[in-house]
């Protein structure tokens, strides 16, 4: 009896998860505090000069509640600051540290790094193809408006 192929979205799942793995890894061995994936991506959803927390919401797909919370566990940690907006009065941007920057550097880092190594186990041309694939454009799934 042969086994079901696993569906695509367990894969990508899986493929994520290795991913975060080895980058929150790699963040330990350089020093920065421990982050949680979710903070990882909210992280990393930041412009440079800093985001509003509406924003970061929109980009992450979560609610601004749960965007309040991972900003004020990284502004706990020295990763992230929150300043005025001087284009608004009533909003702050989040931004990134100096250890915040640091912490991406490392990480964009260890995502190069990370992606060398797949493309060692599995084909410099799997990986241009598994990128090709993944940045062409899915449009809404079947039955969203």
């Amino acid at each position: 009896m042969t086994e079901a192929r696993r569906d695509l979205p367990q894969l990508l799942g899986e493929a994520r998860r290795w991913f975060e793995d080895g980058l929150l890894a790699a963040l330990e061995a350089g020093g920065v505090p421990a982050v949680t994936p979710a903070q990882v991506q909210l992280f990393a959803a930041l412009d440079a000069d800093g985001t509003t927390v509406a924003e970061l919401a929109r980009r992450t797909g979560v609610t601004r509640q749960t965007v309040h919370q991972a900003v004020r566990s990284l502004v706990a940690a020295g990763l992230l600051e929150q300043v005025a907006d001087p284009a608004s009065a009533r909003q702050r941007l989040v931004r990134r540290t100096p250890a915040g920057r640091y912490a991406h550097d490392r990480a964009r880092r260890a995502l190069r790094r990370l992606e060398g190594q797949l493309a060692q186990r599995i084909g410099e041309e799997a990986l241009d193809a598994l990128r090709s694939a993944l940045e062409a454009p899915w449009g809404d799934p079947p039955g969203r408006r």
